[in-house]
């Protein structure tokens, strides 16, 4: 994968702005405010996805497959570190000179001279982001923002406002967040990942310290998680206000109810503030408190931030109900690792009431199924019914010999409820045999494993009615 020179200094001027891969999640955003800002926007994808469609209807030429010619008359080349060293229009940037920008470093350009409120953590920071964004505009503000998933709300994942706030996702998996001017900085958890970039847990750690402690005004954190009170005890002369069940944090977390919609209770500074979300699961209740600390911080009264916060309606890939046939519901997430996989998973147990949790697991890269395969196992079979294991999403990495979805599915310790299915549509077919009336089916990955849904849609309309629970 590309390895872009994130110390190099930005040019003045971008003019046209060629992306490869310009229907990822964190770089359709991007672009989006590229041609918001009035810039000439080209771009190529392998698929022709919804990103690419609505890029297209506000301007962008956009091609599908990869060839040297799309290049053009563009003057700057923004890529992902997902892309290969040898894609032709990365190697004809180089050739002729033209500057090559990591999707951060145009990020970077684009939020200069706004006050940055930067969210980053190894789960949760998309919802997260789209919570703070809709409790801002709700509050009467109109923050610039990018997120790495739609916020449902407002259909769109980025936009520039009126406002000085600019409300950024900041991904941590290549320390790429450590660019930005951040002046306040929101940690939901340093839970260890990314370690085919970091190489140990302890530089993963080292990383989150140094976002931490460039943030200019203060950084909520977590109360609870172990990583980011690793991170907190060595950040020196920054203002840290802790979130979560810890009896000591600043905003403390309790009575959070487990089945629909969740609701719960936040303790600040002698006061109790209740609040009732839109969306279900009990690790929303933990984001929520993150973003209602962020928003006092700010100065917003507390019972308003609360309300704002209840018009959440959720975001893209994040327990995304993608439809019903014939009593079983399929949902879609982004999880993608086994403590996004449990909490994606126990936020289906809230709301399935009698029915069974079918999984549909794709793996996301080598590095992560061959290290975490049993944990992903154990997570599946305590957490789901039946388990679905799909062949590795490698997205940056090479194939390992030997790695593949049947590592995590070996694991089971009951092979009765886990099946190995590399083909999609053997796949489709045997989620939708099992399923019957009251069910839920969950696909759960990072990469494309949502384009499974129309064949497991598809299956469950072909297949005979489901059996009655």
């Amino acid at each position: 994968m590309i390895k872009p020179d994130l110390e190099m200094e930005l040019p003045a001027e971008l003019g046209a702005v060629h992306f490869v891969g310009i229907g990822g999640s964190g770089m359709s955003g991007i672009a989006r405010l590229f041609l918001e800002a009035g810039h000439r926007v080209t771009g190529s994808d392998l698929r022709d996805t919804d990103a690419v469609r609505e890029l297209r209807e506000l301007g962008a030429q956009i091609w599908i497959g990869h060839d040297a010619s799309h290049l053009g008359d563009a003057d700057t080349l923004v890529v992902t570190g997902a892309l290969w060293v040898e894609n032709p229009e990365y190697q004809e940037a180089l050739r002729r000179g033209i500057p090559v920008l990591h999707r951060s470093q145009a990020l970077n350009w684009l939020i200069r001279g706004h006050r940055t409120i930067s969210i980053a953590g190894a789960h949760g920071k998309s919802t997260s982001t789209g919570m703070l964004v809709t409790a801002l505009r709700e509050l009467g503000g109109d923050p610039s923002f990018v997120n790495g998933g739609v916020i449902q709300g407002y259909g769109r994942s980025a936009a520039f406002g009126a406002d000085d706030l600019f409300v950024v996702e900041a991904d941590e998996s290549d320390g790429s967040f450590l660019l930005y001017d951040t002046a306040i900085a929101l940690v939901t958890n340093v839970d260890a990942d990314h370690l085919d970039h970091y190489g140990t847990q302890q530089a993963f750690e080292d990383a989150f310290v140094r976002f931490a402690q460039n943030a200019r005004e203060f950084v909520v954190a977590s109360s609870d998680d172990p990583g980011t009170l690793a991170v907190t005890s060595r950040l020196v002369g920054t203002t840290a206000i802790t979130f979560g069940f810890a009896a000591d944090a600043d905003f403390r977390l309790h009575s959070v109810s487990h089945e629909g919609p969740v609701s719960f209770t936040v303790e600040h500074a002698g006061a109790a503030y209740s609040a009732r979300l839109a969306i279900p699961g009990a690790h929303n209740a933990v984001n929520a408190a993150g973003v209602f600390a962020l928003l006092v911080q700010l100065g917003h009264d507390p019972d308003a931030a609360l309300r704002a916060l209840e018009t959440f309606q959720g975001t893209g890939r994040r327990f995304e109900l993608r439809g019903t046939v014939r009593g079983v519901r399929v949902f879609d997430d982004y999880a993608h690792h086994p403590t996004e996989v449990a909490a994606a998973l126990a936020t289906a147990r809230s709301v399935v009431g009698s029915g069974r949790v079918i999984a549909v697991h794709q793996p996301h890269l080598y590095s992560r199924t061959q290290m975490l395969a049993g944990d992903f196992a154990e997570t599946y079979e305590r957490m789901a019914d039946h388990t679905v294991v799909l062949d590795v999403f490698g997205a940056r990495e090479d194939p390992v010999p030997g790695v593949t979805g049947a590592l995590v599915a070996e694991r089971f310790a009951d092979p009765a409820r886990v099946d190995y299915l590399p083909d999609w549509q053997s796949a489709a077919e045997r989620v939708a045999a099992i399923a019957r009336d009251g069910d839920l089916i969950m696909t759960l990955s990072c990469g494309d494993v949502y384009r499974i849904i129309p064949q497991i849609l598809g299956a469950l309309e072909a297949g005979s009615e489901p059996a009655r629970a």
